[in-house]
């Protein structure tokens, strides 16, 4: 963010300058006082377990020039601290935030779907970087809190704009979507994740497609080749599609041979032809890499700077990272899971060239709802075929194992916690042999690496 001067910021966010210095200039936009550094304009959200208002005087222990605020500021506060108040800090902010966009004169590119979001924005980034002064999202903020972090986050200066947008529930999309402006949209597909709160993956296309509805008639909607609710995404813009897939689509990956640590394909379509790397295990990934370089495409970047961009590529913390130990491979793919993106974790295990066994070690997967049992079923299924070892952590997993058995797997465990899960991979994976972890966020399975011994 440029400098704003407090004056500037009660305006952008429609509160009051109760005390402070207008002229005083605020350097960035924090709502966490764990995070806060000298010349940030503090946000006091209420939580379900904090109120922000209650550490007025923490932030300005901390340097904090000012806060945005919608309860009576505490007494003791220093003379210069300005106080912005407002009905609502939360609403302030998203108001803010819908101001300084209309400030920035930069091409924005908006990232959603049931999977891939995170890592999808980060291979957009970086192909953009090539050519252009880049903002991104920190991370996945990608939330009503996350994204006009991320708005108020970008200079003046910047030319593009990568911003990822997340739900779970009805109704979420479309006012983020508002908000960030789009000029290219990516949806990574239409899965179960969250499917708890929407019901169906008709009513999660109806809520991914909001995004498509934000799009300019000169904007474009870019989308895979392969998923199955493509002409219910297609309905809902006038706007240009352009599909990606593996073998199929607008822009495509052809020969996608694993080498090393990640996949090797030929980048083919109406922009040329072009050997690419992608130094990150898993189909899936090349998915990604594919929605990142069709924006990157349309974008007036050329075929052989993307491929350049994408063989710099790294996996983000427990995105499919490879740690050796002890002669056992361990795949860290904790950071979530739903059952889209087990299958795919496990396709990525099975296509592994070992000398070893192929163990998956597996958790709970979060937001399934009335349709957990079906979930885990699924995911069972696919063990039964791509994997040599099952193992299953927690009660929720129970449908899992049974349904792995079913189709005939012969060695599947089940443990209760992730202490088990660590004693019994240790003693169970032996050199040459690779390991996959992967569970929801909730489920920690980190844990089980790092005790792994």
């Amino acid at each position: 963010m440029n400098p704003l001067k407090l004056s500037a910021l009660a305006e952008m966010s429609g509160s009051v300058l109760l005390c402070g210095d207008p002229e005083a200039l605020a350097l960035r936009i924090c709502t966490d006082t764990r995070k806060l550094i000298p010349g940030d304009l503090f946000v006091a959200l209420k939580g379900a377990r904090h109120d922000g208002n209650a550490h007025l005087a923490e932030a300005a222990a901390k340097g904090a020039m000012g806060a945005l605020c919608d309860a009576e500021a505490s007494s003791g506060l220093p003379e210069n601290f300005g106080v912005l108040l407002t009905a609502d800090s939360l609403a302030g902010l998203t108001i803010m935030a819908s101001s300084w966009r209309s400030n920035l004169d930069l091409k924005s590119i908006v990232v959603t779907g049931s999977s891939g979001k995170t890592t999808t924005k980060d291979f957009t980034a970086g192909i953009f970087r090539r050519k252009f002064r880049v903002t991104a999202t920190e991370g996945n903020l990608n939330n009503h809190i996350g994204l006009p972090l991320s708005i108020l986050a970008a200079d003046r200066e910047d030319e593009i704009g990568v911003w990822e947008i997340g739900m779970n529930h009805r109704g979420e999309i479309s006012p983020l979507a508002g908000l960030a402006r789009p000029h290219l949209a990516i949806i990574t597909g239409i899965g179960t994740a969250h499917i708890e709160f929407l019901g169906s993956r008709d009513e999660i296309s109806r809520e991914k497609g909001d995004l498509l509805e934000k799009l300019p008639s000169g904007g474009v909607g870019i989308i895979p080749s392969g998923d199955d609710y493509r002409s219910e995404l297609r309905s809902r813009t006038t706007a240009r599609i352009f599909e990606v897939g593996i073998g199929c689509g607008d822009l495509r990956a052809e020969n996608i041979v694993s080498e090393g640590e990640g996949s090797r394909f030929l980048l083919d379509g109406a922009y040329g032809r072009s050997e690419a790397y992608l130094p990150i295990l898993g189909k899936h990934m090349v998915l990604n890499a594919l929605l990142a370089t069709a924006a990157g495409l349309l974008s007036g970047i050329s075929l052989e700077e993307c491929s350049g961009a994408l063989a710099e590529m790294k996996p983000g913390k427990g995105r499919l990272s490879r740690v050796l130990r002890r002669g056992v491979c361990l795949i860290d793919d904790t950071y979530n899971a739903n059952p889209d993106s087990m299958v795919a974790a496990l396709e990525t295990l099975s296509s592994l060239p070992v000398t070893g066994r192929k163990i998956a070690v597996l958790g709970r997967m979060g937001e399934l709802g009335v349709h957990a049992s079906e979930g885990y079923v699924r995911v069972g299924n696919a063990c039964a075929s791509m994997a040599d070892v099952l193992v299953c952590i927690g009660e929720e997993s129970v449908a899992m194992a049974k349904s792995a058995i079913n189709q005939g797997m012969v060695e599947v465990h089940e443990v209760p916690d992730n202490r088990e899960a660590a004693r019994l991979i240790s003693s169970l994976a032996v050199s040459g042999d690779v390991v996959l972890f992967k569970g929801s966020r909730s489920a920690e399975l980190e844990d089980v690496i790092q005790n792994f011994i």
